[in-house]
């Protein structure tokens, strides 16, 4: 799509206010922001230093440097920030760490981290750790909307919000003793640190002269608030979003921000993008009919030029079973009779566990696939247990990886010793390992903790010798050995097959650290150099896998296929209880599950299928099942309902054999 159309081209030279585009599923939005930049550097005289563009991805925001950078002439492009939210206010913490209170050098805690000091907190607040995922929810949530632990516990109702409001107090304490930010800190702290300090907001606004966001409907309170913060003086912003692909509720996203803006800027202007580059019109109207049914305060139809297009078809099974066969021969079928690539079809279902059966069916029929949203090698527990003592060889102020490392396996150093020791350090401005053996350190603590810590740093040290020497692969192997990391592991694991492959992750780590030591050509790599490249690997290699969609049918949640498009789409379990989903039917909120169902629906480019089963099983009984009320939302002139089992046998055996047919053909040509 090279030419803009007349609305996307609006939207492009529109700089004089704030501005809103309502921007259809399909309807070229990356395309108006990525121009939109270009104009504001090539015709306006805006530098690059000064604009801003936030999305909510990693891959969202390379995509778009990318495309940006194809429209700029050499240098154009010089200080642009494209980045995440996250990103975002990570640079901001990053240059104003002091006025916050923490080092330089401060640690990100990621979800297991997040986990395993609550965890910590409740056993020795609480003597158990009932219920730590509901606590890191109300913490989560209190961060989205800007709430600090003082506020949360004077706002609390019941004895659950306030042990929780007592725990997040814990919580963020020992998070800055560890001087660490957990995610959701990412954007609360440069809130409250602009909401604090106006020179620091001031000389913020000064660097970001125009700001455009991306997928506003995804952003939650504080999200909305750092931008309205950072635009407010200048009201020189385009947010584009679509209020009909807000499924990010259950994140704290609102999609509510969207009218929130032109009470904020009343001069606000608004664009609507409705013309739609992706699909047929069938699937439009379908999309269309079925989204009509939540209430809107902007009224937009999508439209294309693509041409009607094909029926689309729900295919009524007998079981779950009956299903997943059904969906795997009909792409190995279309695959062998038309030879479109596997990459061209997509299945798409509600929630994960519906996967597994699939992906049975599929290695079945030996159909290839790639399964989103899967843990990456890098990501399991074990592979950043083992990471982290090789980061903290290499660098041992690396404060996160000690922190990761220090209790696994259980040294008996609490959070609360952690705690002190984080605050010990802060004060002497040494990483929590350099005072790990200060003598000072016995002032703030008992001194079995103290020998503890020093006889964790002693170890550490000695091996940091051993892996200086001629075998550092042999002194690692033999430190896995050492800490007794196999007992550790099979302790907390379900079955000795877990054990086996978890341990199995753990000596092919080491093995690829061989691997690249034995590759360097000039032979003078360092453990410590062979270390940070296969950290760099993992972050590339993931990058890679998001990006080279790799050949095979791609499969994944509704939630991860927004943005994605495939010419053939399969949505799976289009049930009562899956789709919508039951917790929605019981909270009353169908309104997310509909806008779920219509992304779906406007991933489809040519050929649409929703499949249900007439019967599931669920905790080993079997239960009838309905189709899905959004079903009978659509127009039914547009539907082909296919009732496999009731089809009679000849039609049954025809398509059997059509299957034959094609693979036979193909076997010739071969």
């Amino acid at each position: 799509m090279s030419r803009l159309n007349p609305r996307q081209q609006e939207a492009v030279n529109y700089v004089s206010g704030p501005l809103l585009v309502l921007a259809g599923a399909g309807s070229g939005k990356t395309s108006v922001i990525t121009r939109k930049i270009a104009y504001l550097i090539q015709q306006c005289g805006i530098r690059a230093q000064y604009i801003c563009a936030v999305t909510f991805t990693n891959k969202a925001a390379r995509e778009m440097k990318e495309r940006v950078s194809t429209l700029l002439r050499p240098g154009e492009g010089k200080g642009l920030t494209v980045s995440t939210f996250h990103n975002l206010g990570l640079n901001i913490i990053r240059r104003e760490y002091a006025h916050l209170g923490y080092k330089p050098g401060f640690s990100i805690f990621d979800e297991g981290d997040i986990k395993a000091l609550l965890t910590d907190i409740m056993q020795k607040e609480y003597a158990g750790d009932d219920g730590a995922d509901e606590i890191k929810g109300y913490i989560g949530n209190w961060k989205n909307d800007l709430i600090l632990p003082e506020e949360a516990l004077a706002n609390a109702r019941g004895p659950k919000e306030q042990m929780a409001a007592i725990v997040y107090m814990h919580y963020q304490r020992t998070l800055k003793a560890y001087n660490a930010v957990d995610f959701d800190d990412l954007i609360l702290q440069p809130v409250k640190l602009f909401q604090n300090h106006p020179e620091v907001l001031e000389k913020w606004r000064n660097r970001i002269r125009y700001m455009l966001v991306d997928e506003y409907q995804d952003t939650n309170a504080s999200q909305y608030l750092l931008v309205k913060l950072l635009v407010k003086e200048r009201a020189q912003f385009t947010v584009v979003g679509d209020d009909d692909q807000s499924i990010y509720a259950w994140r704290g996203a609102r999609p509510e921000n969207l009218m929130q803006l032109k009470e904020d800027f009343p001069s606000l202007k608004l664009v609507m993008l409705e013309q739609n580059y992706r699909s047929t019109s069938r699937i439009l109207k379908c999309a269309n009919i079925l989204i009509a049914n939540n209430p809107h305060v902007f009224e937009k139809q999508l439209w294309s030029e693509m041409g009607v297009g094909d029926p689309i078809r729900v295919i009524r099974c007998k079981n779950e079973d009956a299903e997943c066969e059904r969906i795997a021969t009909e792409i190995l079928t279309l695959h062998l009779r038309t030879g479109r690539p596997y990459s061209e079809f997509a299945i798409l279902y509600r929630g994960n566990h519906q996967a597994k059966l699939m992906e049975l069916k599929l290695q079945h029929h030996q159909v290839p696939y790639r399964l989103s949203g899967g843990t990456s090698f890098f990501g399991r527990q074990e592979v950043k247990d083992i990471m982290s003592y090789f980061r903290l060889l290499v660098n041992p102020d690396d404060d996160n990886a000690f922190l990761r490392v220090i209790n696994v396996p259980r040294r008996e150093i609490g959070s609360t010793t952690l705690e002190k020791l984080g605050n010990y350090a802060t004060e002497r401005k040494l990483s929590m390992y350099a005072a790990s053996d200060e003598i000072g350190l016995g002032e703030h603590m008992d001194a079995r903790y103290t020998e503890r810590l020093s006889r964790f740093k002693s170890y550490m040290d000695k091996l940091r010798m051993q892996c200086a020497g001629d075998d550092p692969i042999s002194a690692l192997r033999s430190m896995v050995m050492d800490i007794d990391y196999e007992t550790w592991v099979r302790s907390n694991v379900a079955s000795e097959k877990a054990g086996d492959f978890r341990m199995s992750n753990v000596w092919f780590l080491i093995d690829a650290l061989k691997n690249t030591l034995e590759r360097d050509e000039d032979g003078d790599m360092t453990i410590e150099q062979a270390i940070a490249k296969l950290v760099l690997r993992d972050m590339l290699e993931r990058q890679q896998e998001e990006e080279e969609g790799a050949e095979g049918v791609q499969m994944m949640t509704l939630h991860a296929s927004k943005g994605l498009e495939f010419p053939y789409v399969f949505i799976m379990g289009v049930e009562e209880e899956i789709l919508p989903h039951r917790s929605s039917i019981e909270a009353d909120t169908i309104e997310e599950e509909r806008r779920l169902a219509y992304v779906g629906i406007t991933r489809a480019r040519q050929n649409l299928a929703m499949t249900y089963a007439s019967k599931r099983k669920q905790y080993g009984e079997i239960i009838e099942c309905m189709p899905s009320r959004f079903l009978d939302e659509l127009p039914q002139e547009d539907l082909e309902w296919e009732n496999v089992e009731d089809a009679p046998v000849e039609q049954k055996a025809a398509r059997g054999n059509d299957a034959l047919a094609a693979m036979r053909a193909m076997l010739k040509k071969g």
